[in-house]
């Protein structure tokens, strides 16, 4: 089974002429966070914690270099590409590791970023559209991305690891809480509706966390089926 991707923070703007690339990442796996500038981007490095810097200094009409500088003194030893105008001055870029000039595929993009990026993800479980960073409390289902607290991240681990088996409320609230005290379970219900709202599409119609009544939760993937990009099953 392959390793979930690596994590990028994106920094783009808003240009109705051209595409961003944030879309083309998700679908390839990365896992990806986007902020329209370079302030709102440094407030994201603590919690995103990430392995690439994409500055798409061309969709923000700026030459980047103020931005690759803040992120180097926050981020240091994170890799940064540069995106750049066709027509932008040549420039001394101390602080960039990697510098593409539009116009480019997103193929270029990813063979570029490719070297500079982790090998592997360890720690990381994968169940059917659901990945989870088990260190750093990662999510992913489809095309949703969040981070978890502690206690929720722990949740979605044991309903992955036990997927398609429906887990007693009993059971399951003593394995998160630690605890063999069940008299009050109602904490439980509360924080799988906390993680359907992270997950789910439609957490009132969830399509993976299940309520079995009577019994407890199950996690079910068996009718998980990855879409194309017409939105067909493959």
């Amino acid at each position: 089974m392959a390793p979930t991707k690596a994590q990028l923070l994106v920094i783009e703007g808003k240009r109705a002429d051209r595409p961003s690339f944030v879309a083309g990442l998700l679908k390839k796996g990365f896992l990806v966070t986007s902020a329209s500038s370079g302030s709102k981007a440094l407030a994201l490095v603590a919690e995103t914690r990430p392995d690439l810097v994409v500055v798409d200094a061309a969709s923000m009409r700026t030459s980047g270099k103020r931005i690759c500088r803040s992120l180097r003194q926050n981020l240091p030893g994170v890799p940064i590409l540069l995106i750049q105008d066709e027509n932008s001055p040549t420039q001394e870029l101390d602080d960039v590791d990697i510098v593409l000039t539009l116009p480019f595929t997103l193929q270029k993009l990813l063979n570029r970023i490719k070297p500079f990026l982790p090998v592997e993800k360890k720690n990381v479980l994968i169940v059917g559209p659901f990945q989870l960073d088990v260190d750093q409390r990662w999510a992913r289902c489809e095309d949703r991305q969040v981070i978890l607290t502690p206690r929720l991240a722990t949740l979605l681990k044991i309903l992955m690891e036990r997927a398609g088996e429906v887990i007693p409320r009993e059971a399951l609230f003593c394995e998160v809480w630690e605890t063999e005290y069940t008299g009050d379970t109602r904490t439980l219900d509360v924080h799988i509706s906390w993680l359907r709202q992270a997950v789910e599409v439609d957490p009132r119609h969830p399509r993976y966390i299940k309520t079995v009544r009577g019994l407890g939760y199950r996690l079910d993937v068996d009718g998980y089926r990855p879409t194309s990009k017409n939105g067909r099953p493959n």
